[in-house]
């Protein structure tokens, strides 16, 4: 090779050494950037109180945002090589300007999902489990920030301004409406739940429609999961919940107290007027005594009034007599001791009553509330409450309809043979 040639090639291989020069000076200050710069920010983040600081000093954001200083300085640096063609220039700053736009826009994407994670974070450290999810928004966010990057990066590597590319999607409009409806829909569900405070995490709801009936795991842009009971999750879109009714157990929650409404079906033929004895055995039940002794008083003393208005023969008539029933004294026993349970809220309805009979038998209904929420404790009380009914029920001359078993109608067919045996026997003698 003469020196002419060499000559020549001279403004080629100092090109050549700009460029790895450029991208050794890239290189280097992504590394200071990112293990240096980015460490001592991230200490400061980790000493700081959760917030705004301690999001942008997170260690993930800091290394993602590291990554824009080389696609800067190769956009910025790519200008000062010499002896490099115009439209080699023009590609490399259009390229390096759209990968910063990404690097842009994945270093907010971490700055949204650490902000969740924050506030996840806080709210578990206010042992707040029903906070609102702010998912929806993040995800939103990061919506935005996507579309705005693909704009902007097309809009680089086409060397053209902005709003010339947005001119363009203009014309793709009717399709990105039909694209992105299910997610519009969403976002303005997403707007009136969260405005009304309809739904947070952690509160239990019933989607007939959709087969959910269970805890709140999750709320984002598109979608509501709830775990049932039985531990499967259902996914629910979330602008059905606007379209469609669903029960938010939350004020039950709240309130501290969770409803008994239960019957016990009393067989009518059980009911019946007490006996004075069994009235001054009943006085003897500490939760009554004072009931039966009341009411006991009230009837002697009706008793003398009818006797002196209607003569002493009439007033023997039973008809014509007040006298307590059976069923009368175990409603106000079933009402003293739920008043006495102290696993009964005190200061929320309390109400025993009796419905219209039915064929089934006469139904007296509970109705109250327990002091805690929990599912488990709820069921043990309930069930200690009728298993002690179900039992005391003899006590008052009462039984709880049954509808005959396969042992009855053996039995009830028993009696009948041996009565038609006897029958025959006195018949033949």
């Amino acid at each position: 090779m003469n020196w002419q040639e060499m000559s020549l090639s001279q403004p080629a291989v100092q090109a050549a050494i700009g460029v790895l020069g450029l991208l050794l000076v890239s290189w280097v200050a992504q590394w200071l950037a990112r293990h240096v710069l980015a460490r001592g920010l991230a200490r400061l983040g980790t000493a700081s109180r959760p917030g705004l600081a301690a999001v942008l000093l997170n260690p993930q954001v800091l290394n993602r945002a590291a990554q824009i200083v080389p696609t800067l300085i190769i956009q910025v640096g790519i200008g000062f090589i010499e002896h490099l063609p115009a439209a080699v220039v023009t590609v490399v700053q259009n390229v390096a300007a759209a990968l910063t736009v990404l690097c842009v826009a994945r270093t907010l994407f971490k700055v949204l999902d650490v902000t969740l994670e924050v506030h996840q974070q806080r709210a578990l450290a206010h042992d707040d489990g029903r906070s609102r999810s702010i998912k929806s928004y993040i995800q939103l966010g990061q919506l935005v920030v996507g579309a705005a990057a693909v704009v902007v990066m097309i809009a680089a590597l086409a060397d053209k301004s902005p709003l010339i590319v947005l001119s363009g999607f203009g014309a793709m409009s009717a399709v990105l409406m039909l694209v992105f409806q299910d997610t519009i829909k969403s976002f303005a569900a997403g707007l009136q739940i969260e405005g009304n405070d309809m739904l947070r995490v952690g509160d239990w709801i019933e989607v007939p429609q959709a087969g959910a009936d269970g805890d709140v795991i999750d709320i984002a842009l598109n979608t509501v999961k709830v775990q049932n009971f039985d531990k499967t999750i259902v996914t629910i879109p979330t602008w059905k919940l606007m379209s469609e009714s669903f029960k938010n157990w939350r004020g039950m929650s709240e309130s501290g107290g969770r409803r008994i409404k239960r019957t016990l079906m009393i067989d009518a033929g059980s009911i019946r007027f007490l006996t004075d004895e069994e009235i001054e055995r009943l006085g003897q039940i500490t939760l009554i005594a004072d009931y039966v002794h009341e009411k006991a008083s009230a009837v002697k003393i009706s008793r003398s009034m009818k006797a002196s208005e209607l003569g002493e023969a009439l007033a023997r008539v039973p008809a014509n007599q007040r006298r307590l029933t059976n069923i009368g004294t175990f409603r106000a026993y079933v009402h003293a001791y739920l008043k006495a349970n102290s696993g009964i809220h005190e200061d929320m309805t309390l109400m025993v009553r009796m419905l219209q009979p039915t064929a089934e038998g006469v139904p007296l209904e509970l109705y109250c509330f327990t002091n805690t929420t929990r599912w488990a404790d709820y069921e043990a009380i309930q069930g200690d409450i009728f298993d002690h009914l179900l039992a005391v029920l003899p006590e008052f001359g009462l039984r709880s309809f049954q509808a005959p078993g396969g042992a009855d109608l053996l039995g009830l067919i028993g009696i009948l043979d041996s009565a038609a045996k006897s029958a025959s026997i006195s018949v033949s003698e």
